[in-house]
């Protein structure tokens, strides 16, 4: 019976389920010179290459949004639970 092959693509997504080493994965994460993303050390599919500048700024992006996400719910439950609610009922 024929091996299947560790590492390849798949309709144009990359895969590679081939035992990650500390060095390929250092690698993997820091390629000065190519694109935002790049193939994943592990698994399927792309990762953002921390060597590319526009990778640091989906991630303040995305830290800014969990943060206002995280801050935001908390105000509007504590609003939410301290002020009365009024119901209507319509009689017909």
């Amino acid at each position: 019976m024929a091996d299947k092959p560790q590492s390849g693509e798949l309709f144009g997504i990359p895969y590679n389920f081939e035992r990650p080493s500390v060095g390929r994965l250092l690698s993997s994460y820091w390629q000065p010179g190519k694109g935002m993303l790049v193939k994943k050390p592990f698994g399927i599919g792309y990762t953002l290459n921390l060597a590319n500048w526009r990778s640091w700024i989906v991630l303040v992006v995305a830290g800014v949004m969990l943060y206002q996400e995280r801050g935001s719910a908390g105000g509007a439950e504590a609003a939410e639970e301290s002020e009365p609610v009024e119901v209507v009922v319509d009689d017909d």
